[in-house]
């Protein structure tokens, strides 16, 4: 009896939480079918709407520019961010030194500096190197993660070193090893990693703002923004670039669900 009465009030818990989880998502689909006075009077049924709402958000603004923008974005901070991370990660577990456990800690103690103290010299930084107003002022300083660095390094204290020494053994240079042994072999890790950095790259905010000063150069997140701002917003085209925003993020974690859960608890594929 008791036990019963334990499972009811955990899933009792479970349900709410999951219905908490998921009404933003529902909210959010339901406001890209409605106008902006239903939006605003809450309502919480289907409308008829999202079609004219899809076409005033393509014929009144350059959505595509916006997201291909973000695309661009998004795609170089996931390339560069893994394979730098991923580099640093192996260089902190594999090559020991006396001082390189202090020198990963100074690294991660990073983690703790908010962004809002790091705007001004990351603006003075890109202005030096005439990159304000350019998506890759945007890109550099988006690449280089610690938590990236740090999740990596954790799963590689999981690698079996002995495949490493033979391959040294066998003559193969380090870059070698790394590219064609080490990183076949964690798609997993990878994936769980390009997850991550594609969700920050794509939903990161503040770094645009701070870079970006035209309307061409506008990445997803400044245009639904800037779409939300003014007296008299539209929520009905707000809802609806939202839901466009959120879809690249669910295809791409549908396309690589199989290897994150793997990724997440450091395992390795060999």
């Amino acid at each position: 009896m008791k036990r019963k009465i334990t499972y009811t009030f955990i899933y009792i818990i479970l349900t709410i939480a999951a219905f908490v989880s998921v009404f933003p998502f529902y909210w959010m689909i339901v406001g890209s079918t409605n106008q902006s006075i239903d939006v605003n009077k809450g309502k919480l049924t289907f409308g008829t709407h999202f079609l004219t709402n899809f076409k005033n958000l393509v014929n009144n603004y350059n959505l595509g520019e916006v997201l291909w923008n973000s695309f661009q974005v998004s795609f170089f901070v996931v390339i560069f961010s893994l394979i730098v991370s991923s580099m640093a990660g192996y260089g902190f577990e594999m090559y020991k030194s006396k001082g390189h456990n202090y020198i990963y800690g100074a690294v991660l103690l990073t983690m703790m500096i908010p962004f809002a103290a790091l705007m001004v010299p990351v603006f003075k930084l890109m202005t030096f190197f005439n990159l304000i107003d350019s998506l890759w002022g945007v890109i550099l300083p988006m690449i280089p993660s610690v938590f990236l660095i740090f999740f990596f390094r954790q799963n590689f204290q999981q690698y079996p070193k002995e495949i490493i020494m033979a391959a040294r053994v066998d003559g193969a240079s380090e870059l070698r090893i790394f590219f064609s042994i080490v990183m076949p072999s964690m798609k997993a890790t990878y994936a769980a990693g390009a997850i991550y950095s594609f969700l920050s790259s794509w939903n990161a905010y503040m770094q645009p703002l701070v870079i970006i000063q035209s309307q061409k150069k506008r990445t997803m997140a400044l245009f639904i923004a800037n779409l939300a701002s003014g007296y008299q917003p539209d929520f009905g085209l707000v809802m609806t670039a939202v839901v466009i925003a959120t879809l690249p993020t669910l295809i791409l974690f549908f396309t690589l669900q199989k290897h994150f859960v793997q990724g997440v608890l450091g395992s390795v594929k060999q």
